[in-house]
């Protein structure tokens, strides 16, 4: 039986645009690892600096209490000469408030800012931002521990070039009790390490990592700070910052110790909420980088838009398929099957060359990453399935936002404990 035209090349998208995704993120994140890290200096030996300039580690907190310790102990045992640590407490309803003050009464180098109420973590970091005394400022979330040397290979990447606007660090995720926390350890090693390579070797980041970010202050305060009424703030400051013809660099060296959700429920908000994030920015955003003086943020566009538009297209086959169970349709549009034939053996097995590839780069950060190896087989289906979903949900909802909304906390899933 032939099939309709369209409906051929949508399955031909849905099922290439994966697998050339992988192939492209494969052949970037190798091409970075053997230029740029692969006999490289140990990340308890960052490059010397003829001046350690002062830094600033800045830690919004919202109702941080359970984690708050462990962050701030991890910001204040850095391993740089001279730096400060604010703490900005945004309207936390537990004992966050009370946790600081009594660490900062035991800490020199510590300040609290204390916020009357919850306004959203973009106006807490303009807050830090603003109080800080330093150029250099290292943005972390309230639950995550810096490893050691973070900080000092954060600052190096920022004062390395004038036009050095931000740096991206390298979170690691901690919490592994459940298939999902497994999971999550192979995306963010598999996934989210290998894009940003790939992406540094094109040029542009799609986004900086919320959890562990360095700036330059001049670049901050040139495109006007962190805006307030964007779901995911770093998406909107990584566009920003690069629009205004700053760069933005990778260093997986500086790694952070983040907790991730172990529940659906808490994946399925964090994911949309990533989703929401990506489509706002992209409304308020994309046509400004159709012109040629921001042609080095096509790629960036380009593999977004690509994105949504595989969402989108996964929708129709599902619906095509869901509306032939009730409804007679042409022989040429019946979707006889959503199982995954040799077509999703082919996914599972690239995607287990793509783990195997980022084992390779991974183990020089992380030695026993490699055990989650054969748990990897699931990713497809559940990285892929909650993409589709999420975006097709995302888009309607930023389309329908409430203009000039403020986006405030809401405390995520931090796994089981």
């Amino acid at each position: 039986m032939d099939m309709h035209p369209v409906l051929f090349a949508m399955f031909q998208f849905a099922f290439f645009y994966p697998m050339v995704m992988a192939f492209f993120w494969m052949s970037g994140g190798l091409y970075y690892f053997f230029r740029r890290e692969r006999g490289a200096r140990d990340r308890a030996d960052p490059p010397p600096m003829a001046e350690a300039p002062f830094a600033t580690i800045l830690v919004p907190c919202h109702n941080e209490a359970e984690d708050v310790d462990d962050t701030l102990g991890a910001a204040l045992s850095q391993a740089y000469p001279d730096y400060e640590v604010i703490a900005i407490n945004d309207g936390s309803r537990d004992d966050t408030g009370a946790r600081l003050d009594a660490l900062a009464a035991r800490h020199p180098r510590l300040r609290v800012i204390h916020l009357s109420r919850n306004l959203g973590k973009a106006n807490a970091l303009r807050m830090g931002a603003l109080a800080a005394r330093s150029e250099y400022l290292v943005c972390i979330d309230g639950d995550a521990m810096l490893e050691t040397h973070a900080l000092h290979w954060m600052v190096w990447h920022l004062t390395s070039g004038p036009r050095v606007g931000a740096v991206t660090g390298n979170p690691r995720v901690r919490n592994r009790s459940t298939l999902l926390g497994r999971l999550q350890v192979a995306e963010f090693s598999s996934i989210i390490g290998m894009i940003k390579r790939a992406q540094r070797v094109y040029g542009r980041i799609f986004t900086v990592s919320g959890v562990i970010a360095g700036f330059r202050r001049t670049a901050l305060h040139r495109v006007g700070y962190w805006a307030d009424d964007m779901v995911t703030e770093d998406i909107d400051i990584s566009w920003r910052i690069q629009r205004d013809h700053w760069d933005i660099r990778y260093e997986p060296n500086a790694m952070c110790f983040i907790l991730m959700p172990e529940t659906l429920r808490g994946l399925w908000k964090q994911r949309l909420r990533w989703a929401q994030g990506g489509v706002e920015v992209l409304l308020r955003h994309g046509a400004s980088l159709l012109s040629w003086r921001m042609r080095r943020m096509w790629g960036v566009l380009g593999e977004y838009v690509l994105s949504v538009a595989w969402a989108y297209t996964m929708l129709a086959i599902v619906l095509l398929w869901a509306l032939g169970r009730f409804v007679a349709l042409p022989p040429d549009l019946h979707v006889a099957t959503l199982l995954p034939k040799w077509h999703g053996m082919v996914l599972a097995l690239v995607c287990l060359l793509q783990f195997a590839s980022s084992v390779i780069i991974d183990r020089r950060y992380e030695t026993r990453v490699g055990r989650n190896y054969f748990w990897v087989i699931w990713y497809p289906m559940a990285y892929w399935t909650i993409n589709l979903f999420t975006t097709v949900v995302a888009l309607p909802r930023a389309l329908l936002k409430r203009k000039g909304g403020r986006a405030v906390w809401v405390s995520p899933d931090r796994g089981i404990r």
